[in-house]
């Protein structure tokens, strides 16, 4: 099977992989109106007893999730307002797009944050606050506890970013240097009826993880997230109010985040809509209808790029010479959201540095394509979703006189796919279910 052939598969694949993603069908699998009856999961509101609807949230899929509430509901919603990445819109009537910056926060967040709170904090009892969340949410709500300023916080989430540091982890500190995560946009809320529709993208579905659970009990602390800082070697580079602030919380001179028994989740409602468990089996099943043995590895795969794409090259590899774990032609599949550590000043994301990894230890190896994308159509702070590579992709950039091990050393993955037509581009797609990784075997 021609390495042609076994790209053009492997698109395929991960184009299944997005339309199972699709935010609108995740929220009507799980949310239906009869007559005056909203249905969520297995709970039930009748919306004849609120006063006001009010819709709002933060994330890559906010434009897609609003669509389908703005379907069900229509006119019953009073107002609303979500944040989401420029560029991911949609039509609405409803409810309000703000575009804003992912994944560092700008003002234009903030902005958003502050109305959103207006929103939240003026409804009541008789009010029902629908609050939709998803990939993205941390950045895209960012509300800086007083007297943070918006760049003291942006400085500690490009330290983090770049630190290797993992999602639970970056969100831990998020939140104890936010006043709408971890939980307290439901205490905002309080006494209003909430339910959150949430579109996952974090390994484990954590409630207290996702968009850093702005409406779900907090489970960690500011002596967590002080230990982050540690962990990283970051106290004494994330600016200093950031320090102080986690420092008195530890201390408890600063209210801690809500936990599971505070009385404002007497009336919420956090219920899970769709995960990267969705794109992966659509994955498996798009590979079986094309004639492929399809393996899921794991959806909840994390760690260092570079190390993962190794590991996955090296089980490719030994499909193709001894048939274990399992007889070509196969997909290997795999979800999840690794981390890469910045050690140089090149330009890419997770995806494209799992390529370039897994690239190089494919070098002349026939008959295998690895491809991994990003579900939101963008990897780190470029236009790409990720990349496609193969065994001759080495060979073809180094006639173009480039060196692949210097372009992975400096984290330089977008210039290196780029001259070869390799990036994986399928513009924003409204959705964000961490990233889908695929290694064809043909046999």
């Amino acid at each position: 099977m021609s390495e042609k052939r076994l790209r053009a598969q492997a698109l395929k694949i991960f184009r299944a992989s997005l339309e199972a993603s699709d935010p609108k069908a995740a929220i009507l699998r799980h949310v239906r109106v009869s007559r005056h009856v909203l249905t969520a999961g297995k709970q039930r509101y009748d919306l004849r007893s609120y006063r006001t609807i009010y819709v709002v949230g933060a994330g890559k899929a906010g434009a897609a999730m609003a669509q389908a509430v703005e379907g069900l509901l229509g006119g019953r919603i009073g107002t609303g307002l979500i944040n989401v990445k420029h560029g991911h819109v949609a039509s609405l009537k409803r409810i309000e797009l703000n575009e804003c910056s992912h994944p560092v926060p700008d003002q234009a967040g903030v902005g958003g944050a502050r109305r959103i709170a207006d929103i939240v904090g003026s409804a009541g009892e008789k009010d029902l606050v629908i609050c939709l969340l998803s990939g993205g949410g941390s950045a895209l709500l960012p509300s800086p506890a007083p007297p943070l300023s918006l760049e003291e916080k942006q400085e500690a989430t490009r330290l983090l970013l770049a630190s290797g540091a993992n999602i639970h982890e970056i969100n831990c500190l998020r939140k104890h240097i936010s006043s709408l995560k971890g939980g307290q946009l439901a205490r905002l809320a309080f006494p209003a009826t909430v339910l959150s529709l949430i579109l996952s993208d974090v390994i484990g579905d954590d409630l207290d993880v996702i968009a850093s659970g702005p409406t779900a009990p907090d489970a960690s602390t500011f002596a967590a997230a002080r230990e982050v800082l540690d962990k990283y070697g970051l106290a004494d580079k994330v600016p200093a109010a950031v320090l102080e602030r986690i420092e008195r919380g530890v201390k408890g001179e600063i209210q801690e985040t809500p936990k599971a028994s505070d009385r404002v989740f007497h009336r919420v409602q956090n219920l899970i809509v769709g995960s990267n468990a969705l794109a992966v089996e659509a994955a498996a099943a798009k590979a079986r209808a094309l004639g492929f043995k399809p393996l899921i590895l794991s959806t909840r795969i994390e760690g260092e790029t570079r190390e993962i794409a190794r590991m996955h090259a090296a089980i490719a590899k030994e499909v193709l010479a001894t048939g274990r774990p399992i007889r070509p032609p196969a997909c290997l599949i795999s979800g999840g959201e690794t981390t890469v550590t910045l050690r140089g000043d090149g330009m890419g994301g997770r995806n494209q540095e799992f390529a370039l990894a897994a690239a190089i230890d494919l070098a002349g190896v026939r008959n295998i394509v690895a491809l991994s994308g990003g579900t939101d159509g963008t990897d780190g702070p470029t236009d790409a979703a990720g990349a496609i590579a193969d065994g001759a992709t080495v060979s073809r950039a180094e006639a173009l006189g480039m060196k692949p091990a210097d372009y992975l050393a400096r984290n330089d993955s977008y210039r290196f796919f780029e001259p070869l037509g390799d990036l994986l581009m399928t513009g924003p797609t409204n959705t964000n279910v961490m990233d889908v990784r695929l290694l064809l075997a043909g046999g």
